[in-house]
């Protein structure tokens, strides 16, 4: 039995510590009390901060998802059965009616898909056709497929058993002059026919000495050794079937070799292909199932119709953030199980309950401590370490707005179990290096970069955390362009970017888009038309986003 999905515990995009932080931090809380599968993951990239934080407590990056879209992997059957293209039609009847598929897959000798051949064929294959009676007797196989699909006695298998001939199925059943008369009448050779008769020893005798291809006794008849010795002097087959007459004479037909009836124009699909793309492709398809093919053209799995309708296993706890806009792509067609968060609430909206548990505190990292307090737990060294360094993060060592005393209690408590001190980790966070100086300006403008729906609009804002602002009016110029190319790209009305200088607790915001927009902005201007002095303002959450989202609806009426 496999192991179950694991659920991946995962914060915003292009993430903040706060985010990695309290994504490893909960996975472990998990663990702590028993819960086990749960995996610390990110769908951004990392930072000079992150890393520093992360090297600091000996702890690895998250595991990276580009996306959790609900993948044909996900769901398809990958204990997928075939048969082999010298198979027979009795062989994919059997297949069929064993395994339930609709769609069997052929394979040639190297394991590789050649077609399919559906029920709907074979169907086909045996209907009577009134006007071809000659055509309803007919078999294109082997007589060692034939002994194989009867499981018939082999009393006798003559010369070239292995050889695909097209022979005619009769039945002696009538006056022995009636039947050869008939079988002259519809131009069947003899060394053409497999005669299929009971203990009619007459019409057995004379069937070898016309020299048929096969004598099929019916009914599990012995054979008298006459009978035998003569089949094998005149090189005819002789088979003795357990079944009745009319089954084995229908039996023998389906001896028939598969090949002619594969589809090789069959319809396949990548594991790796969206499972809404192919919801829309399955609902109008007249394909029953895609098969899904790996390299070389191997087969990976199948994927019918009610396997599109199955639960996607993939499990996601929302951390640090709320808004399915600010998600991994594709979290909007998985389960969401949990959410932890301190930001305001979103529009989300989940099939069934959930665990949502939303504190407005300073950090995120704030309310995992907390349940690991609150339930007795005592994280080791390195995991408090961790939770401090999204907390000092987010608060900028408690001296943000959004701090509260619950996060100063929090931080206290954690420091009592960690390795080091808040005000030396503060420290080491903030001076592990310029985000402005270690990346491009296409990078910076996407740093911590969140997009908002508010008055019908959508807008982006960004922060960076600096030491003072020389970095930014070094690079203000790019910045600024990139921001622009940003604003145009995600079809913005504005996106703004907010330099934080943590010495001074003062920002500078650039801003992006909509001139009657940026008109209404009140607060100074620096320079240029576009960078506003904010003071006093570090807090995207808490301030700025209230403020900007005021203007909007001035601006709407």
């Amino acid at each position: 039995m496999s192991a179950p999905a694991p659920t991946y515990v995962i914060g915003h995009k292009n993430p903040d510590a706060d985010s990695i932080c309290s994504a490893i931090a909960y996975a472990a809380y998990k663990e702590a009390r028993g819960e086990h599968g749960y995996v610390a993951a990110r769908c951004g990239n990392s930072n000079a901060r992150i890393d520093a934080i992360l090297a600091r407590f000996r702890t690895p990056l998250p595991l990276y998802l580009s996306d959790v879209w609900p993948r044909v992997r996900d769901v398809m059957a990958t204990d997928v059965h075939s048969v082999a293209d010298t198979a027979t039609c009795a062989e994919a009847l059997e297949f069929i009616d064993r395994h339930g598929h609709r769609v069997v897959p052929v394979l040639d000798a190297a394991q590789k898909l050649v077609g399919t051949v559906t029920a709907a064929q074979l169907a086909h294959a045996f209907m009577p056709q009134i006007a071809e009676p000659r055509r309803m007797r007919m078999v294109a196989t082997d007589l060692a497929s034939i002994a194989r699909t009867l499981r018939a006695d082999v009393v006798h298998l003559g010369a070239r058993a292995d050889q695909v001939e097209e022979l005619y199925v009769r039945i002696g059943a009538m006056d022995i002059g009636s039947f050869w008369r008939l079988s002259q009448a519809e131009g069947i050779p003899a060394e053409k026919s497999i005669i299929v008769v009971g203990d009619r020893s007459d019409v057995q005798q004379k069937a070898i000495e016309l020299g048929v291809r096969s004598l099929v006794i019916s009914g599990g008849r012995p054979v008298h050794p006459v009978i035998s010795d003569a089949a094998r002097a005149r090189g005819v087959s002789l088979f003795i079937s357990a079944y009745d007459t009319a089954t084995t004479a229908w039996l023998i037909r389906t001896a028939g070799r598969l090949a002619p009836l594969i589809d090789a124009n069959f319809t396949s699909i990548d594991a790796d292909a969206r499972l809404s793309d192919v919801r829309r492709r399955l609902g109008t398809a007249a394909a029953p199932a895609y098969l899904v093919l790996g390299q070389d053209r191997r087969l990976a799995g199948i994927l019918t119709k009610s396997d599109v309708l199955k639960p996607v296993p993939t499990r996601l706890v929302l951390v640090d953030h709320n808004e399915l806009t600010q998600a991994v792509p594709g979290a909007d067609e998985v389960a969401i199980t949990e959410i932890i968060d301190h930001h305001r609430l979103g529009p989300v909206a989940t099939p069934q309950p959930i665990f949502f548990l939303n504190d407005p505190v300073g950090s995120t990292c704030t309310i995992v401590a907390d349940l690991f307090r609150r339930h007795g737990l005592n994280p080791p060294a390195d995991l408090a370490g961790l939770m401090m360094s999204g907390l000092i993060s987010d608060t900028l060592l408690l001296q943000s707005p959004t701090s509260t005393p619950k996060d100063a209690d929090t931080l206290a408590w954690l420091e009592s179990h960690a390795d080091i001190k808040a005000k030396a980790l503060a420290e080491l966070i903030f001076s592990s290096g310029s985000v402005i100086l270690a990346n491009p300006p296409a990078k910076v403008v996407r740093s911590d970069f969140k997009i908002y729906d508010e008055e019908n609009v959508r807008f982006a804002v960004s922060q960076v955390e600096e030491l003072g602002f020389d970095n930014f009016w070094a690079h203000a110029k790019d910045i600024a362009t990139a921001l622009a190319e940003l604003r145009d790209s995600e079809k913005l009305l504005f996106a703004a970017l907010l330099i934080t200088d943590i010495n001074t607790q003062n920002s500078l915001l650039l801003v992006k888009g909509d001139a009657d927009f940026i008109r209404k902005i009140s607060y100074a201007h620096v320079e240029q038309d576009e960078i506003f002095d904010l003071p006093g303002v570090v807090s995207r959450k808490k301030q700025l986003i209230p403020y900007l989202t005021g203007l909007l609806r001035e601006l709407r009426g």
